[in-house]
């Protein structure tokens, strides 16, 4: 296992007919780094749900195919021996081209290159850090992945749980080369976000740690500056608002801005995470006084971040005198024939899985109004996830529930042919199925919990959806609905006492009385901060992917019928009458 590497890459030399001069006589040069991350598995500008071209409602673009085009402008306006290209992380999971060289046909070390690495190798990556979503395919995956990349792949704070050493790469130290003058090293160290150790659970514990992304950078920076580093840059998978999704004792989950505030000798952050587009933010470190940037740049390919770094000669060093930073819009761009070309064998492959039929739905299913009605397409997961557990626990005589959160609000199953694209597109994240064993009390807490995702609205007052929903920003996937009992949410009353007549199989479900809940293992990880499941018995963990279960389940069945298993067992009130 290597701690680290140092000058990995000596780049072509600057190409100056000389080095400027600034107003006061030192001698300056610009160095340029630009920056994606979260790019979840999109290459080319297509959707695998749809089988169309991407688009949304604000005109953007996805894919490393237009990133690439801006890249090599920007290495064509500033030199390419003047650039360097980082990533911050989550770049094998999030589209069915991904799934498919994880599961359908697995990336080996002497098989197919993964379609990630072949494109990242092809523009030509200096380094990319690891994000949480690297982790889900598990460790022996990511390795192989890791091993096709061309660029150091970089992980300070993911450790072995043994010995507390690095796992992965801290940081590396890329040599610029100056015309006749000394090089310019630009230090790159990359973090990754300690939510893996929930997340990821099943495949990472008793093998990583992942510790504090403030303590780590305070460990690596001096090291990093001690060989020589002019430029200290900080890849961190991690947003930048300092809070964190889960509770417990975990280190803060979106801490980039915390390290450029707490951690001296940084010069930039280049975050990810959050999938926000940040053009250029300054903080002021707390020890120095100095402003440290940070820059984020979307998600999926949509933005290039580009930071300008100019630099003079001062006692014989190089030394950061201005900074600056913008995003890229990739939808200027056209899509690079080199990427495309190179993808099209994998990018073809994975459309013909997505097409393939596996059932037929005697009637239009969307889930759209999932969020705040009790809709069939999701009534359909439950069935899935109760029918799989009642099946693995033949001996088992508590009743089973089920818990199901709306993934995406754009998800239909159209009337006839249902594709294997259609379900993926319904369940958007690759979780297995696990079975707990919950108290009723439990249960009520874990729904009042649930219900803090809707805006209090009084009696009366008019109903707007698009208000309705994501109270103080909690996310459309940490909006838990449960199969199996019923129960009013009452949104005139304040968080925490909005659960009304809770009942199982007609009657008020009793303290202690015990079921069994099937779950996605990320909710039972501690993933959303729900109470009480991650603590739970678990009775059934066969790490059953529940994307596949649906499709199983559909081929089995031949015809996805609603009259099968569409059940309104919730419904949201104001004092007891119904909103909708």
């Amino acid at each position: 296992m290597h701690i680290m590497k140092l000058g990995a890459v000596a780049l072509t030399a600057l190409a100056l007919v000389g080095v400027p001069a600034n107003a006061t006589g030192d001698k300056t040069v610009t160095v340029t780094v630009m920056g994606t991350s979260d790019i979840h598995g999109n290459v080319l500008n297509w959707d695998y749900y749809k089988d169309a071209a991407y688009a949304d409602s604000a005109g953007n673009n996805v894919g490393l195919a237009k990133v690439s085009t801006l890249v090599n402008k920007v290495r064509a306006e500033r030199g390419a021996g003047r650039t360097l290209l980082f990533d911050s992380g989550d770049t094998i999971q999030g589209t069915p081209l991904a799934y498919y060289y994880a599961k359908v046909e697995p990336i080996t070390r002497n098989g197919p290159v993964h379609p990630m690495a072949k494109a990242m190798n092809a523009i030509g990556y200096d380094a990319v850090t690891l994000g949480n979503h690297e982790f889900n395919y598990g460790l022996p995956l990511l390795a192989t992945w890791i091993h096709q990349m061309k660029a150091p792949v970089l992980g300070a704070n993911a450790v072995s749980a043994k010995t507390g050493r690095p796992a992965y790469l801290p940081f590396v130290i890329k040599t610029m080369n100056v015309k006749g003058d000394k090089p310019v090293k630009v230090g790159v160290l990359g973090l990754t976000n300690p939510g893996v150790a929930i997340w990821d659970k099943a495949n990472v514990e008793g093998k990583l740690r992942f510790t504090d992304l403030v303590a780590s950078a305070k460990k690596w920076v001096p090291i990093i500056r001690g060989l020589g580093a002019d430029v200290v840059v900080v890849t961190a998978h991690a947003g930048d608002n300092g809070m964190s999704s889960y509770g417990g004792d975990l280190p803060v989950e979106n801490a980039s801005a915390m390290v450029a505030e707490q951690v001296p000798g940084i010069d930039a952050v280049l975050f990810g995470h959050a999938h926000n587009d940040v053009a250029q933010r300054f903080v002021t470190n707390q020890a120095t006084g100095k402003q440290v940037l940070l820059t984020e740049p979307s998600k999926w390919g949509q933005r290039l971040s580009v930071i300008d770094f100019q630099l003079a000669k001062q006692r014989g060093r190089w030394t950061v005198t201005g900074k600056s930073s913008t995003t890229l819009n990739t939808n200027t761009a056209a899509e690079d024939p080199k990427i495309t070309a190179l993808l099209k064998p994998q990018h073809d492959a994975t459309v013909g899985y997505v097409n393939k039929v596996v059932a037929k739905s005697s009637e239009q299913l969307s889930a759209a109004e999932s969020p705040y009605k009790d809709t069939p397409i999701l009534d359909y997961i439950q069935q899935v996830q109760v029918e799989t557990v009642k099946q693995a626990l033949p001996d088992n005589q508590l009743p089973v529930l089920s818990i199901a959160a709306p993934f995406s609000r754009t998800a239909v199953f159209p009337a006839g042919d249902i594709r294997v694209r259609d379900v993926a597109g319904l369940y958007v994240y690759d979780n297995t199925l696990l079975a707990v064993k919950l108290t009723g009390a439990q249960i009520k807490d874990y729904l009042e919990y649930s219900a803090k995702y809707f805006n209090q609205l009084a009696p009366g007052d008019p109903v707007d959806v698009a208000e309705l929903t994501n109270a103080g920003n909690t996310p459309d996937y940490n909006y838990d609905q449960l199969s199996g009992v019923s129960y009013d949410i009452d949104i005139a009353k304040p968080v925490g006492q909005r659960i009304a007549n809770l009942s199982y199989d007609g009657a008020p479900v009793p303290a202690d009385k015990e079921f069994v809940v099937a779950i996605n293992n990320y909710r039972q990880s501690g993933g959303g901060g729900f109470p009480h499941v991650a603590g739970a018995p678990v009775l059934y963990n066969a790490q059953v992917e529940i994307r596949q279960a649906l499709i199983d389940y559909a081929t089995a069945k031949g015809t996805i019928n609603p009259s099968d298993f569409a059940a309104t067992n919730w419904r949201l009130t104001r004092d007891g009458v119904s909103v909708f």
